[in-house]
């Protein structure tokens, strides 16, 4: 076992050797009792306008109001970049379902995490090789109605699919 191994709760997640993370194998709440505070929790998301998005206990909240107010354009971009995503996102799951990540289990066995992650991960060693051709090339592309910019762009929805994976939300 690896001496800076932490005791989290679940089933680790092994993947070429590595713990990447865990996966619960029961309906326990991984968060437990911090969820309901988390600002990405459903009943967060519910909540009124004027409560807080960010934990004012972490900082979160202070970190945000200082960099949207010292980088306002950057912000603003980062922000329509994220919609943009996720409505590329939206289109491509309407498209391929779920089962396209999922490959028809319920992520509920480590094996059928592990095997989605590597699918995860097939993917984006596909996009960056894409890249590093396009780079090698000066920017010459062969296939037309796909600029360098749309493989950035998916390479950070897998990542954002690995993580809805990992922390067992790739279900309906």
């Amino acid at each position: 076992m690896n001496p800076n191994h932490i005791n989290l709760p679940g089933t680790p997640l092994e993947l070429e050797g590595e713990i990447i993370g865990y996966v619960q194998t029961t309906t326990q709440d991984p968060f437990g009792d911090r969820w309901s505070t988390h600002p990405s929790s459903a009943e967060n998301q519910i909540k009124e306008e004027d409560s807080p998005r960010y934990n004012a206990h972490t900082g979160e909240e202070k970190a945000v109001r200082d960099f949207e107010k010292t980088y306002p354009t950057l912000a603003q971009a980062w922000k329509e970049i994220q919609d943009e995503q996720y409505i590329l996102f939206a289109r491509m799951l309407m498209a391929y379902g779920i089962s396209n990540i999922s490959l028809g289990s319920t992520l509920e066995e480590p094996e059928d995490v592990e095997l989605s992650l590597t699918g995860i991960w097939l993917r984006i060693n596909d996009k960056i090789n894409r890249l590093k051709n396009l780079l090698k090339r000066k920017g010459k592309n062969y296939v037309s109605n796909e600029p360098m910019i749309d493989s950035f762009l998916d390479i950070a929805n897998y990542g954002i699919i690995a993580m809805l994976v990992i922390r067992n939300k790739w279900k309906k």
